[in-house]
């Protein structure tokens, strides 16, 4: 995908993540208790810092000079699609887990970390390459 597509998919990332964040803090306070608030805020956080992450990656692979060059186009796809999923699976299975209670989803978790830990190290290794 081309980066101002990628700027328009952390756009609707954004969007769902306070969309997210206005539903738990009001629509669902009164049904959570402490642990699922906590659970909640964190899928949050994560969907809103890496929703910024992901825009902040195509505003710059879009604008930085030689900087989409040095990843190359692939990269770029790989990279933005790892925060994707990252905040699909991360922050999805978190929002399940407090919705449901079914604690084998946090299972699933940590996949979607590693694909936060992946995008970045891929943005590391474009600047230290280029």
């Amino acid at each position: 995908m081309k980066p101002l597509t990628w700027i328009s998919v952390s756009a609707l990332f954004a969007f769902l993540g306070v969309g997210l964040g206005a539903f738990g803090a009001h629509a669902l306070s009164s049904r959570f208790g402490d642990y699922e608030k906590g659970i909640w805020q964190t899928a949050v956080f994560y969907h809103l810092t890496h929703a910024l992450a992901l825009f902040a990656f195509a505003v710059a692979v879009a604008a930085v000079p030689n900087f989409y060059e040095s990843l190359g186009e692939k990269m770029v796809t790989v990279t933005a699609s790892l925060f994707a999923v990252g905040i699909l699976i991360f922050s999805g299975s978190l929002y399940a887990l407090a919705l449901t209670g079914v604690r084998t989803l946090g299972m699933i978790t940590p996949i979607g970390g590693v694909c936060f830990l992946a995008a970045w190290l891929s943005i590391a290794w474009a600047g230290f390459k280029g």
